[in-house]
């Protein structure tokens, strides 16, 4: 008999505030889903959650054969699951492409491709150093997938966001595809932010739902707290605590763990909640959470705000919510920071392009 545990994990996905509108767990299309990366700290926890996502129905983890976890064990372990899901592995060496080399059936079909990969920043390293890394990294899938599966929306966990996002949306628009598919996982901010004011306020973290926008790291982040009913009553010196709270998020959990891990958990957890409100548009159970995509609802050309998921992926991109006191004068701020990491990001596609 089924201990019925993954019913209790989905129904508290569906109570997710960050992700308005997700579908209960019921008769519905289901989608084949890749995860670039799927045996790292990010990858694993990331190929469980998505494993008991009742909207997926395979899952093909892919990783390099150096990977300290072989990706054949991880689609092992998941297959032990009490899920319908089927799960299989896929790898290459380091110095192959897999473009040319990763089975074209890792990526055939797929409807979303989650991409937890590339490399930290480390102290004292420039951020175009680390664009180039990174990049080159998330390049390297991004073309497989436009050769794969071009409809497919890629969900990318790769540092730093605001840059390597437009990158990749470029040259999926040089490459003549919809750079509307490439879709930065920002929804690890919406999370925090609904935490903090639930721990704050006492209030059901189901009634909080507090937009991020902007982009992904440091004062490129804005929780707008006065867009929610909850956190907008919390007072204004208290809420710009949270605001450098949720800035410095992830330096809590850098140094909780002593040097020796960063954001896994939280991070893994915040793109399932992006990858379901995908796939649940795909089954045209339109879906909102907060992304960073191509938009025009700024001046800059790319942005998180929320977004509503549908049957062809990103549906619309909302305008931004109305901001009150301090949250308009850091909009300047996030603007003026996010067009300099978003020009990087350009620079890098200018000077490449896919196979």
């Amino acid at each position: 008999m089924s201990s019925g545990c993954g019913r209790t994990f989905l129904e508290a996905m569906g109570n997710s505030a960050c992700c308005e509108g997700l579908a209960k767990p019921q008769k519905h299309k289901k989608f084949k889903i890749c995860i670039c990366g799927g045996t790292g700290s990010i990858g694993q926890q990331l190929c469980l959650l998505m494993a008991m996502d009742p909207f997926v129905k395979e899952i093909s983890i892919y990783d390099l054969d150096i990977a300290m976890v072989p990706a054949a064990g991880v689609a092992e372990d998941l297959s032990h699951l009490e899920f319908p899901c089927a799960v299989k592995a896929y790898t290459h060496g380091r110095d192959a492409r897999p473009v040319n080399d990763l089975p074209k059936e890792c990526l055939a079909g797929c409807s979303l491709v989650l991409i937890p990969a590339g490399v930290p920043r480390k102290p004292g390293q420039d951020r175009k150093d680390l664009v180039q890394i990174n990049g080159n990294i998330a390049k390297s899938i991004v073309e497989a997938c436009a050769a794969n599966c071009p409809d497919a929306i890629l969900g990318l966990i790769v540092n730093p966001i605001n840059s390597v996002v437009p990158a990749m949306a470029a040259l999926y628009e040089k490459k003549g595809l919809d750079p509307t598919k490439i879709v930065g996982v920002t929804t690890i901010d919406s999370v925090r932010a609904n935490k903090f004011v639930h721990e704050m306020t006492g209030h059901p973290i189901e009634k909080i739902n507090v937009p991020v926008i902007g982009g992904q790291s440091g004062k490129s982040i804005l929780p707008i707290f006065s867009a929610d009913k909850v956190a907008a009553k919390i007072p204004e010196y208290q809420r710009k605590e949270l605001d450098l709270r949720i800035q410095e998020a992830g330096a809590e959990i850098v140094k909780a763990k002593n040097g020796k891990g960063s954001a896994t958990l939280s991070m893994a957890y915040a793109g399932s909640l992006l990858g379901h409100a995908v796939l649940a548009g795909l089954a045209g159970k339109r879906t909102t959470t907060c992304a960073f995509v191509k938009s025009n609802i700024t001046d800059l050309p790319y942005f998180a705000s929320q977004v509503t998921f549908g049957v062809k992926g990103v549906e619309k991109v909302h305008t931004l919510p109305i901001r009150h006191g301090y949250e308009q004068e850091r909009l300047q701020e996030v603007i003026e920071l996010l067009e300099e990491d978003i020009q990087v990001g350009l620079d890098y596609a200018q000077a490449t392009q896919l196979a």
